[in-house]
């Protein structure tokens, strides 16, 4: 047991760890698809939309480093070989998408398989009385909900 657990009690569940683990996946997969959609995006919304998409995956690589850091601090390795996410991520790769209400619709998807996870981790999380992880993916969702809101508003 790590420093971190002894001094905290929390002992998490496999189920939490794995949870934890897909999202992680999850995320990396995404991440690398709002880099191909902000390098590919072309056409009159490129500007806002390039810019946008640059903003997201910055806010992803952020939210990727405090997943994996959770998982170190509840005494997991977090995967590294992208290789081993595409077995456990159920966001899939995308090719070279240079429309913006397709590259628009894959942002959404995408966030509304992260924002799934994220509740399923909250719930997992209950149980073992792990507040931490909980508050971590409240703050993910308060910003990826209002992203959605928007997303919805700017489509019309």
């Amino acid at each position: 047991m790590n420093n971190v657990l002894k001094i905290t009690k929390v002992n998490p569940s496999k189920e939490l760890i794995g949870k934890l683990e897909a999202l992680l996946a999850n995320m990396q997969i995404f991440y690398t698809n709002l880099r191909a959609l902000h390098w590919h995006i072309e056409g009159k919304q490129f500007f806002e939309l390039h810019k946008q998409y640059e903003n997201l995956y910055d806010e992803m690589a952020e939210q990727i480093d405090e997943v994996a850091e959770r998982l170190l601090q509840l005494g997991a390795k977090p995967e590294n070989k992208f290789s081993e996410y595409l077995k456990i991520s159920s966001i899939k790769e995308i090719g070279k998408v240079s429309d913006a209400k397709e590259g628009i619709a894959i942002v959404e998807e995408g966030y509304g398989v992260l924002i799934s996870l994220e509740r399923e981790i909250i719930d997992a999380a209950e149980p073992v009385k792990d507040e931490v992880t909980t508050d971590l993916m409240v703050g993910f969702l308060g910003g990826q909900e209002k992203l959605i809101w928007m997303l919805n508003a700017y489509k019309g």
